[in-house]
């Protein structure tokens, strides 16, 4: 009763597919099936996956880091200061839209 539930063992879509019914298997193409490492085993649930070592960076890595990660930080933040600056003068010319009328009673 469970396998029927299942894609991959199910009794009644094997007998349909057999047939001539139902969706026909497709192999990966050469490239999937090729850039494919050989066992690709899956671990089992609640097992937790080996751990790799750390390496800590060098203090020539610390500081390149540091240099990069603030030159990002500096061009975002002038990013930002280019777009408020667009927004503001672009809705220089607009005004705040009028409340509609409501009848009285």
């Amino acid at each position: 009763m469970a396998a029927a539930c299942s894609s991959d063992v199910n009794p009644l879509r094997e007998a349909a597919t057999q047939i001539g019914y139902g969706a026909k298997p497709v192999a990966a193409p050469d490239f999937v099936a090729n850039s494919r490492k050989g066992g690709g085993d899956f671990l089992p649930v609640g097992v937790s996956a080996p751990q790799r070592p750390i390496r800590a960076k060098s203090t020539e890595g610390q500081k390149a880091l540091e240099t990069e990660l603030e030159g990002a930080r500096s061009r975002n933040e002038a990013k930002g200061r280019a777009a408020e600056g667009a927004a503001k003068t672009t809705a220089k010319g607009l005004s705040a839209p009028k409340p509609a009328a409501v009848p009285a009673e």
